[in-house]
């Protein structure tokens, strides 16, 4: 399942893929808005996203992990609006059989997250200036 939401996504809230038996590994990422880029200090990040392309285009990425590494699930959050450093972004879970899958899909998920949705991250920083952020592809994107 992949969700894009405008609320701070909390650990307590999250139903991952915890209570398949048939599953040995788990891998769970979390990434934060950093407190510096570059030199300067952050003092937030605005993430804009196209939410329904972007929620279809993230289960597209689940549903090729799931079929190339063959782990039972993933899930997958990411956030919208403004958040401040130490705010968690993007959540991923992935459960499989073995540690192996769990980790190359897990790495391959937040890969195609970053450079395939439509989602743009804009950092303010402290002397009151702010920029778009370029992704490894080129264009704004999802961090």
């Amino acid at each position: 399942m992949f969700k894009i939401t405008s609320q701070p996504i909390e650990e307590m809230d999250l139903k991952g893929p915890r209570a398949d038996p048939k599953a040995g590994g788990f891998v769970t990422f979390r990434g934060r808005v950093r407190d510096t880029s570059g030199g300067r200090r952050v003092v937030s990040m605005e993430y804009e996203t196209y939410s329904d392309l972007a929620e279809k285009e993230g289960e597209r990425i689940l549903a090729e992990a799931r079929e190339k590494f063959g782990i039972l699930e993933a899930h997958c959050r990411h956030r919208s609006g403004r958040l401040s450093p130490g705010e968690t972004a993007v959540w991923v879970e992935v459960a499989a059989a073995h540690r192996k899958e769990v980790f190359e899909t897990c790495q391959y998920i937040i890969a195609e997250l970053k450079y395939r949705l439509p989602i743009w991250k804009k950092e303010y920083y402290e002397d009151g200036d702010s920029g778009w952020v370029q992704s490894e592809s080129g264009a704004a994107s999802a961090q």
